[in-house]
C-alpha cells in the first residue's frame, strides 16, 4: 500500500485524499479508463499498460499501439481516478522514480492528465483538496528550468512540485479550471455569429475577406480579390 501511494503521488504531484471514486478493476475498465487520460489523437494510438503489481515488477500492456505514447488508467487502491497518458520520457521518469532510482532523462517529457487531480489545499480548513483541472506535466533534464515558478497547486495557475523524499521539480501547467464551462456555449456563439454573416453575404454579394474590384459595385456581380 505504501508503494501504490509512492506511485500515486508520482504520477500526479497529489497529496494523501479522503473521498473515494470509483476505480476500474477489469480489463475492460482499465482501458476505458486509461484513455480518457489524454486527448484522442494521443490515445487513439496509445500503448495501454496497467500498473506492476509489486514494485519494481513489470508494467502489463493492455493494448499495444504504435504512435510512442503510453496511457495508464488510475492505480488501485487509491481514493482518486486519474488516469494519465505519457511520451516516452516522461514515462521513462517515473520508472526509475518508482524503482527508487534518480530519474535519467536527456530531454524534456511530457504528459497529459484530461481527469485533472486533486492536491492539497493551501488555503480553507485542514485536509481539504483543491481538484486541478486537465493539465500537461513536464519534466526536464535542467532542473534550473523550474526554478521561479509557483509552488502552490490550489491556486488555479501552473506550479512545479516534487516527489515526497527527492528534490526533482516537475511542472504541472492546467488548462483549465476543473468546474470552467465546457467550449460548447463559445461554438454556439460561433455559430449564430456565422449565421449572421451567412446572411450579409446572401444580401450584399461580398465575403468577409474580400472587397468589391474599384469602381464596380456588390449590386453587379463584382470580382473578389483578397485583401
Amino acid at each position: 500500500m505504501k508503494w501504490i501511494t509512492i506511485a500515486f503521488l508520482t504520477v500526479t504531484a497529489a497529496f494523501a485524499q479522503s473521498a473515494k471514486s470509483h476505480l476500474p478493476v477489469t480489463d475492460a475498465e482499465k482501458i476505458a479508463d486509461a484513455l480518457r487520460g489524454g486527448p484522442i489523437f494521443i490515445t487513439k494510438g496509445a500503448t495501454l499498460l496497467d500498473w506492476p503489481s509489486t514494485p519494481g515488477g513489470d508494467y502489463r500492456v493492455l493494448r499495444k499501439g504504435s504512435n510512442g505514447w503510453t496511457c495508464l488508467p488510475a492505480i488501485p487502491g487509491y481514493p482518486h481516478d486519474e488516469p494519465g497518458c505519457f511520451d516516452a520520457v516522461f514515462l521513462q521518469w517515473i520508472q526509475d522514480s518508482l524503482a527508487g532510482r534518480t530519474p535519467r532523462i536527456d530531454r524534456v517529457g511530457i504528459a497529459y492528465m484530461y481527469g485533472g487531480a486533486w492536491v492539497k489545499s493551501a488555503t480553507g480548513t485542514s485536509g481539504s483538496e483543491f481538484h486541478v483541472g486537465p493539465h500537461l506535466m513536464i519534466v526536464s533534464p535542467h532542473q534550473d528550468d523550474f526554478e521561479g515558478f509557483n509552488r502552490d497547486g490550489s491556486n488555479g495557475m501552473p506550479y512545479v512540485t516534487h516527489l515526497p523524499g527527492r528534490t526533482e521539480l516537475f511542472l504541472v501547467m492546467p488548462v483549465r479550471q476543473w468546474d470552467e464551462p465546457q467550449l460548447k456555449s463559445r461554438r454556439d456563439s460561433s455559430q449564430i455569429q456565422k449565421g449572421a454573416d451567412d446572411k450579409i453575404v446572401g444580401a450584399t454579394g461580398t465575403f468577409r475577406g474580400c472587397r468589391p474590384e474599384s469602381g464596380l459595385s456588390a449590386e453587379t456581380g463584382p470580382r473578389l480579390r483578397a485583401r
